[in-house]
Parts: C-alpha cells; sequence; structure tokens
C-alpha cells in the first residue's frame, strides 16, 4: 500500500480538518534536492557535533571522530542502498527480468535501509580502531549516540515522503493518508513511534548508562537491546516491511528488520548479563580512564625533570664575589690628591 506524495497529511483525531502538505522536492533543480536527503543531512550533522562534544568522555579526539566520519558516511550510504535493494530486488527489474541499474543507484528516490548503514558502519569501526589502536567498544560506546540522534531526526524524512507508515487504526493519534484522489487511509505514524523512541534510548545513554558505564562497548550493547526491542515492535506495525526472500515462519512471511532486531535484542542482552554480573570488569579498562593515567604519568615525570633541574649549584662553584674599588692614598673615602699617573 502506497500513499501519494502530492497530497496532505492530517491527524483528524487530534487536530482536526487541519492538514500539511509538504512537497518532497525542496528546490526544483535538476532531478531536485530532496527533503529526505536535507533531512538525514541534518541528522548525521547533528550526531557528528554530538559525538565530537563528547568524545573526550570515552578517551577519544574530534579528530578521531572526524576521521571515522570520512570513511564511514559512503560506506554507510552504499550499506544502507544495497541491503534495500537485495531485499526488494523485484523493485529493480525491468519488464524482460533484467537489472535495472539506474533504479539501483536512485537513492534520491528513497529506499535506505537502516540496518544496512549499521552493518557498515561497525565494519569501517572494526578497521578504523585497528588501524588506530583504538578499542572498538570505546568508539562504537560515542558512534551510537550520534546514531540515535541521527536516527531520531531521519525518521522525519519518512513523513515528508508518506512512507514507512503502519496498519491502520483508530487510534486519537492516528495519521490519514491519501491513496487516491478520493480515498484515504488513517495508519499508525510509525515514523514517529521509532522517532521518539530513538530520542528515549539516546537520553538513557546520556543520563544512566554512560555515566555508570563498566566496560567499553556497554552503550554499543544497550543500543542494539533498546533499538532492537522498539524496531521489532515498529517493524510488525509496518506495512512495506522488507521480507526474507520467499521463506515463512508458522506459515507467515519473515520480515528481515524484525527477525534481525529480534537477533540484535537476544544477543545484546547475554552480553550486557556476561560482561556485568559474570565477567567483572575494572573501570581501570575504560579507555577514557586509561588515558587519563598515561597522561597523569606523562604530567609527573615533567614535573620531575623540573625539579632536577631547577635544583641549588653544587658546593664548590659559588659565583666569584666582584673586587672592591681601591681605596685613596689619603685614607679616606673621597677624592684623589689630583695627581694623575
Amino acid at each position: 500500500m502506497r500513499a501519494l506524495q502530492d497530497m496532505p497529511i492530517s491527524f483528524p483525531g487530534l487536530f482536526g480538518d487541519w492538514s500539511f502538505n509538504p512537497d518532497p522536492i525542496a528546490v526544483h533543480i535538476g532531478h531536485g534536492i530532496y527533503w529526505y536527503g536535507i533531512i538525514l543531512a541534518i541528522g548525521l550533522l547533528a550526531g557528528l557535533v554530538l559525538c565530537m562534544k563528547q568524545a573526550k568522555r570515552y578517551g577519544l579526539t574530534e579528530d578521531n571522530v572526524l576521521d571515522m566520519v570520512l570513511w564511514a558516511v559512503p560506506s554507510c550510504i552504499i550499506g544502507a542502498r544495497l541491503y534495500y535493494v537485495i531485499f526488494y530486488l523485484d523493485l529493480y527489474r525491468n519488464a524482460d527480468g533484467s537489472l535495472n541499474w539506474g533504479e539501483m543507484v536512485a537513492v534520491w528516490d528513497g529506499g535506505l535501509a537502516i540496518y544496512g548503514a549499521v552493518i557498515a558502519g561497525a565494519i569501517v569501526a572494526f578497521f578504523y580502531t585497528r588501524h588506530k589502536k583504538i578499542k572498538m567498544g570505546a568508539m562504537t560506546d560515542l558512534a551510537v549516540m550520534g546514531l540515535l540522534l541521527g536516527q531520531c531526526i531521519g525518521r522525519w524524512a519518512n513523513f515528508i515522503n508518506r512512507e514507512a507508515f503502519g496498519a491502520e487504526t483508530t487510534l486519537p493519534w492516528r495519521m490519514r493518508l491519501w491513496t487516491s484522489a478520493k480515498e484515504y487511509i488513517e495508519v499508525h505514524p510509525t515514523f514517529f513511534y521509532e522517532s521518539l523512541w530513538n530520542l528515549i534510548g539516546l537520553l538513557l545513554i546520556l543520563l544512566v548508562v554512560s555515566k555508570a558505564r563498566r566496560f567499553d562497548g556497554e552503550n554499543t550493547w544497550f543500543y542494539f537491546l533498546w533499538y532492537g526491542l522498539g524496531r521489532f515492535w515498529i517493524e510488525g506495525l509496518r506495512t512495506d516491511s522488507l521480507y526474507l526472500f520467499n521463506w515463512t515462519f508458522l506459515g507467515q512471511p519473515i520480515r528481515v528488520s524484525q527477525a534481525l532486531s529480534l537477533l540484535l535484542a537476544v544477543t545484546a542482552a547475554v552480553m550486557l548479563f556476561y560482561n556485568i554480573k559474570i565477567k567483572k570488569h575494572s573501570r581501570d579498562e575504560l579507555l577514557v580512564n586509561q588515558v587519563a593515567a598515561e597522561a597523569a604519568e606523562g604530567t609527573a615525570e615533567a614535573d620531575i625533570s623540573t625539579a632536577e633541574a631547577g635544583e641549588s649549584v653544587p658546593a664548590g662553584q659559588e659565583e666569584p664575589e666582584f673586587p672592591q674599588p681601591p681605596e685613596t692614598q689619603n685614607g679616606e673615602g673621597g677624592e684623589t690628591d689630583g695627581n694623575t699617573h
């Protein structure tokens, strides 16, 4: 079920007849500059700024964040598109069954899957942190905060495109979308559910989880647990899910994102239990504390060197005394007798 992108959006249970009719294209130049891309770019920049401001709390620098982003952004876009195309491959076939490569790369028409971006980002983080000799857990603990903020903002791009909505409902906050000039549907605004869920998850990490962090990677596993649970529930409401080919479970087609969300949530719960209850961690293991300890050690060594350089001069090397002026012939300290030699 697809909604028309040139028809108004309304919430009749909340705002009555008031409606909003955004044009998906912000600037009509060439293929057009879409609100979809603008909103995703805003989400990316907001996530980047957040990560740069939080970097020191994880033993990292702003340069680490910028270097990582330079590699991660193009990789995540490719990963998000590739994931979407693989599971919606039939949408990109010509009438004769051949693949339409031009449509495959047309990201401006929508079609990015967040899990594809997460997978690509994890691969980039693995290689980047190995190259820089940084703890991957510390980098991903920082990155998931920016990711949550970016997802929170980015979901509003789906609102502008009239996509990623749920099944029909009569709830007061239902969203009305038009499927033709005369027919409409009233559905779950699942884009908003996920945006709000991500915002709550971000606040939990910032205000609770990160303040009691016991090991590098704790924020990361919490993200997968929180996002996995929310996405599992929300994906079940959506009408545009990606399906795992023609596979079924108990007679029902398997939604890719729902299955992956459940797998990630269970894995994250196990990893959190193991690292918190079974494998006891010391906070000294955190990269930020290791960096602080190294800095303190370096400061102490510098202080010792400064103190040694400033010690008093050894005995026998006292400064020489300056000679006193000779006394006058008349024994007084006054003028001479006027004879010069």
